[in-house]
């Protein structure tokens, strides 16, 4: 039970009944695509646009996370493993009452590369509505500088058990949804956690001088600030997930630039 998290997982209307009575009683809280619209003195994104959560919509109690109490927090992100350990995306938070313009949203493409383009153009459009569900891990190890080089989850010898049963329960208790605010990482095949593997590649970035200022290198000082499973709507990259991370501490403090996106892909 102190294992479990609060989630929100966002979905799309599906056109069934429950999508003409306004969503089920689901409120709208964002929506994936439309118009990019941004501060006048923001740099364009240099990573596709994804999707804009509404914070004030978002039900106070959906996370556990120290979210602003209202504004939009727009992700962006490209679907791709990345060759380095950099950032394959990026968080802006826009404040509430904040002047914005609209900007092309395809500026983050400056080669013009057609088959990006042709990527960028599959990406879901649409209002999304959230549900509130509880959030317990996928992955059942943690791995160790030297042999067995893992080992169960600390405190649960049996976590390959519990994994087994959660996957076999979850959609009939939390179902799950194309994106997650909050909660335990979930990605294909997933066998480690996806924010250790995260909070490595940002270590290791930021000791070779492509992520700013230091960063911790404990997994619990950090937190899932977004799940997007990439695989479910765009064609040709199927089994790709990407992972939003942010040190907790820098949440709080609304350094939304300080988040780290990583991709799982098993194309």
């Amino acid at each position: 039970m102190a294992t479990a998290r609060p989630c929100a997982t966002l979905t799309q209307d599906s056109g069934g009944d429950e999508d003409r009575d306004g969503g089920g009683g689901r409120p709208v809280v964002g929506r994936f695509g439309g118009p990019l619209l941004l501060p006048p003195d923001t740099p364009d994104p240099a990573h596709p646009f994804v999707a804009s959560i509404d914070l004030a919509a978002l039900p106070a109690d959906a996370t556990d996370l120290p979210l602003p109490p209202d504004g939009h927090l727009l992700l962006f992100a490209f679907p791709e493993t990345a060759d380095y350990d950099e950032t394959m995306g990026s968080v802006i938070h826009v404040p509430v009452g904040t002047a914005v313009t609209e900007r092309d949203r395809n500026a983050w493409n400056s080669s013009d590369n057609e088959d990006c383009e042709a990527m960028f153009a599959a990406f879901p459009q649409g209002p999304l509505r959230a549900t509130t569900h509880v959030s317990l891990p996928y992955h059942h190890a943690v791995e160790l500088p030297e042999k067995p080089w893992s080992e169960p989850l600390p405190g649960h010898p049996r976590s390959e058990e519990l994994v087994a049963v959660w996957e076999s329960a979850h959609d009939d208790i939390a179902p799950r949804g194309p994106l997650q605010i909050g909660g335990y990482a979930d990605e294909e095949a997933v066998y480690t956690d996806p924010v250790a593997n995260a909070v490595s590649r940002v270590v290791k970035a930021a000791e070779a001088g492509r992520w700013g200022a230091p960063v911790s290198d404990d997994v619990s000082d950090w937190v899932l600030l977004a799940d997007w499973h990439a695989g479910m709507d765009v064609q040709g990259w199927e089994g790709a997930t990407v992972h939003w991370v942010i040190q907790r501490e820098e949440l709080a403090a609304r350094r939304f630039d300080r988040a780290f996106a990583d991709v799982f892909w098993n194309p």
